[in-house]
């Protein structure tokens, strides 16, 4: 008896669990799902399946109306409403399936519909589903067959999200686009909507009613070209916009992606017109930025043929070549009436009896960075075909050429150009060959120039042979006391070097009392860095001019040669992103080096400092990051002498007062003759973690091997952290970890949080891009530092995908050539010797 109690309580309590099992997955399905036989209330919400989008009831603000519409993450991120001109006056309303089972439909509470997805000529055998995709889209789907029948993706409202799609049917005339609320307290329809035009070469609009109030610029293939700079980075940020054309090319539609799961975006059109992006990162919002930030961003607002600029005062003038049509308006800051030519074209000139009526050809003028002028017409010419035909149709009044789209042309007046601080692309402008050579007040100016130019030659001539008298009769005394002071060391090596250092163009020699005396004796308080090589003073000589002394130590190994070597390097070299040598000093076994000054210390200082790094914000880093590399190109490709430094790395970036980079150390540089490219040595000499591995492991050393130090130094730049750090307790270098972070989608990881702003994180992830292609395991495969400048300054160029790094694998950092530690920190400039 007790035996069969107990079987039948066990029966009891499966039976409980079964049930409470079923209820649960029913609930479940619930909230992800609304079928024919369930209804959401008031009170309810159906999810995606990761639960960031909701589908639900809400109120905006300042009103107690309710509305259906899908929200992420929370109800102050609407992007998509169903009832927007019909709102609810009470909670009493529901979502569910018509009866019919072919539409999702909003009730009352007197059950009257008062939205419905309105699908027509549709009959299904197969039972209807609304669910909240991942994506945000509402769909409703056949459950047997998967066949969608509506998406709200097809009838946005006011926001544009990833995966779906803004088109426009040339031959129907219909179109896909956004529309924005009436007020930020009533969802009906507003007047600004969100379309894509210009389908030859399509752009983006923005229109008030009818009227266009601001255009994105033609598509490149990668971007909207007429986008400013701090939105160029949604290209990057995302996985870039794509336009594709369907149904024989009558369909034309617009989308984009996203880089990964970590991010999301919107563009939304707001009630004022303004079209708003906001992104989130791991479901955290990190940026907002609106495309009109001043009055250039409105359409045409300096008239035809008028030009905006929002960094000068007044912000529009008339193209060269133009004058205002009305002065008095112009001059009372009413642009609107625009410019007029004020020479006609040569071309334009009427032809009599068959003979063409005055002048010369006309001829170009270049607007450098510039949004292009509307009602571009697109044609498949290079540049130079492109300004042919130009100028050889009349009614060609400007062109343009961009390599994804190619030749474009303007005829007649232009309208809605910008100009950018930076980004945009070059415009040429047709003038009469006059207004080409037109002001005579240039002439005078050019002559006024040309006189100031000859008096400063004659003055600098006059003191450069004052300079080089006294410099030769310091040079003399230098060389006699060091015979005094050392007569031991009147050998003909030192004496020979001496005289080598005389003959260096434009290098003092200082005597060693002058440098003791400017360092204090080389006291304490006054040294700021120590090495291997030795130590670096502070000091400030009589002028007051602030020096750094780099004084090799008598252990550090570093010879004469070595000394000479770095002096002979640098003082042949003259680049704002070059440390400048400003002299040196031999006198007895003392060597020194006389830089100038720099007050912010070396990079590692701030780069590597959980407190120091705030200081450095995205774009002082992104400066940074420029300034090497054009420095590094200067080194390689531009300087009298071929340059390889070998040893780029963090400590050896020196940072002045606006924080300039300044790229020192060169005691390891190898100058190249004009015929090599690459070199041998059975000594290597650098710092692990920086060297490339064909020198590390096999001596050879190129222009690629700087390219590798400089990869990575870009992504310690990015990340706030050293190359041999180690990651996830995996024995990663940086390198390994951005490898491993790139393959998986998820690099944004590897953003220092101190600059991980979504206004920036396209330029950041483009920039991790590039320092990967830097540091990849086969030399030839590594850019240029000339196309790494060019892949830095051009955000429209397309990046190859990088193969896989060298040195993924972290080691415990340590110098080559040296049984220590580096420890080098402000203004130190290693020096090792060369062999080889």
């Amino acid at each position: 008896m007790l035996v069969l109690l107990v079987q039948v309580n066990m029966l009891h309590i499966l039976f409980f669990l079964s049930t409470l099992y079923m209820m649960i997955e029913i609930g479940s399905a619930s909230m992800y799902t609304i079928t024919s036989s369930q209804l959401i209330k008031d009170s309810e919400t159906i999810s995606s399946n990761d639960d960031a989008f909701k589908l639900g009831f809400f109120s905006p603000m300042n009103t107690t109306n309710r509305y259906v519409g899908i929200w992420y993450l929370n109800q102050s991120n609407i992007i998509w409403v169903a009832n927007r001109e019909k709102p609810l006056q009470d909670s009493s309303g529901v979502i569910t399936m018509s009866d019919d089972n072919t539409n999702l439909v909003v009730l009352n509470g007197q059950k009257h519909v008062i939205w419905s997805s309105n699908v027509s000529n549709f009959a299904s055998n197969f039972n209807v589903t609304a669910h909240l995709q991942t994506t945000g889209n509402l769909v409703l789907q056949e459950d047997t067959t998967g066949n969608i029948i509506w998406e709200s993706f097809k009838h946005p409202s006011d926001a544009f999200l990833p995966n779906m799609s803004i088109s426009t049917n040339q031959r129907t005339g219909e179109k896909v686009k956004l529309t924005s609320w009436k007020t930020p307290s009533d969802p009906a329809i507003g007047e600004f909507s969100f379309s894509l035009e210009r389908l030859n070469a399509p752009e983006i609009f923005v229109w008030n009613q009818t009227k266009p109030y601001w255009r994105s610029g033609p598509f490149n293939g990668q971007v909207f070209i007429g986008l400013p700079s701090r939105l160029l980075y949604i290209s990057a940020y995302l996985n870039g916009f794509s336009i594709s054309r369907k149904d024989n090319g009558s369909l034309v539609e617009t989308t984009y992606t996203l880089l990964n799961s970590s991010f999301f975006a919107t563009a939304v059109v707001n009630s004022e017109g303004k079209l708003i992006y906001t992104s989130w990162m791991n479901k955290h919002q990190v940026g907002t930025t609106v495309a009109q930030q001043n009055e250039c961003d409105i359409y045409g607002f300096c008239g035809l043929n008028g030009n905006c600029d929002s960094t000068n005062s007044p912000i529009c003038t008339c193209l060269t070549g133009f004058e205002p049509r009305n002065v008095d308006e112009w001059n009372r800051q009413n642009w609107i009436s625009g410019c007029v030519r004020r020479t006609s074209l040569q071309c334009e000139r009427v032809k009599y009896n068959g003979s063409e009526l005055g002048g010369k050809e006309d001829g170009f003028v270049k607007l450098e960075m510039t949004k292009i002028p509307d009602f571009v017409q697109q044609s498949y010419l290079f540049v130079d075909e492109c300004k042919t035909q130009c100028l050889n149709n009349c009614n060609c009044t400007a062109y343009a050429f961009d390599n994804g789209i190619r030749c474009l042309t303007w005829s007649g007046n232009l309208i809605d150009i910008v100009r950018f601080s930076s980004g945009g692309i070059d415009l040429y402008i047709r003038q009469a060959y006059s207004e080409l050579h037109r002001d005579g007040k240039k002439n005078v100016t050019k002559i006024i120039i040309s006189m100031g130019v000859v008096g400063a030659i004659i003055f600098a001539t006059a003191a450069y042979f004052l300079w080089s008298w006294t410099s030769k009769y310091a040079e003399k005394m230098l060389v006699s006391s060091t015979r005094q002071i050392h007569p031991e060391n009147r050998n003909a090596s030192l004496i020979g070097n001496v005289k080598q250092l005389q003959q260096i163009e434009d290098l003092p020699l200082f005597e060693f009392q002058k440098i003791s005396s400017a360092t204090n004796n080389f006291c304490s308080p006054n040294k700021i860095g120590q090495g291997g090589f030795g130590s670096v003073y502070k000091g400030e000589l009589q002028d007051g001019l602030a020096i750094a002394v780099k004084r090799l130590s008598k252990a550090s190994g570093q010879g004469l040669e070595e000394f000479m070597n770095e002096v002979i390097v640098i003082s042949k070299l003259q680049h704002r992103n070059l440390v400048r040598l400003l002299g040196c000093c031999i006198e007895g076994e003392e060597k020194m080096l006389v830089y100038e000054y720099m007050p912010n210390n070396s990079l590692d200082f701030y780069l590597f400092d959980p407190i120091k790094n705030k200081i450095l914000d995205w774009q002082k880093r992104l400066y940074i990051i420029e300034g090497i590399s054009r420095g590094l190109l200067y080194l390689h490709r531009d300087s009298r002498l071929r340059i390889i430094h070998r040893d780029l790395k963090p400590s050896n970036i020196l940072l002045d007062g606006e924080l300039n980079p300044k790229i020192s150390n060169f005691g390891m540089a190898r100058i190249f003759g004009g015929s090599e490219n690459e070199g041998n040595t059975r000594r290597i000499v650098g710092t692990y973690g920086y060297m490339s591995p064909e020198y590390a492991m096999e001596g050879l050393f190129s222009e690629k091997s700087d390219v590798f130090s400089f990869g990575v130094l870009l992504l310690e730049i990015i990340s706030g952290r050293k190359n041999t750090s180690f990651y996830n307790h995996q024995a990663l270098t940086l390198l390994g970890y951005t490898w491993k972070l790139w393959n998986e989608d998820e690099v944004v990881a590897l953003i220092d949080q101190e600059i991980c702003n979504a206004d920036y994180v396209g330029n950041i992830l483009r920039c991790i891009h590039i320092g990967l292609l830097c540091v990849q395991e086969i030399a030839k495969e590594r850019p240029t530092m000339a196309t790494v400048v060019s892949m830095l300054n051009s955000e429209i160029v397309k990046l190859p995908h990088p193969s896989q790094p060298a040195f993924l694998l972290s080691q415990t950092e340590h110098r080559a050539d040296s049984g220590q530690q580096n420890n080098d920190s402000n203004n130190s400039v290693t020096v090792t010797s060369l062999q080889g």
